[in-house]
């Protein structure tokens, strides 16, 4: 799996949802620009150090932020506040990407998790 099936993967998704995907493609990649980007659990995802970091995918009334982790979202309470989510999944609207901010600490979060792995 490489750029080219996560390019595939967002080229059947419609406007605007590929659009505000699109966008927080490369707000990932600006905060993890060394991230491998495949296609896990059949959505797109970013790899780190052998672990995925984020991945995103898009439904028929949302787009969703993964963090490939139970635990991440319910670390950033505060933060999701007003959004909704499952225990893995945060919600978000199809043509509202999220602020560079929060997928900033979400990835935080999620590396953080990750390192204490090793």
């Amino acid at each position: 799996m490489s750029v080219a099936d996560v390019d595939a993967y967002l080229r059947e998704v419609d406007e605007p949802k590929r659009g505000t995907l699109e966008t927080l493609r490369r707000t990932i990649l600006d905060i993890v620009p060394d991230a491998e980007q495949v296609i896990s659990y059949r959505v797109p995802a970013f790899k780190l150090d052998g672990k995925i970091v984020a991945g995103f995918a898009a439904f028929t009334n949302h787009l969703a932020y993964l963090p490939f982790s139970g635990s991440v979202l319910s670390q950033l309470p505060d933060e999701l506040a007003g959004y909704e989510m499952t225990k893995s999944s945060l919600h978000f609207p199809i043509d509202e990407p999220l602020p560079k901010a929060l997928v900033e600490k979400l990835i935080s979060v999620r590396l953080a998790e990750t390192a204490k792995r090793r």
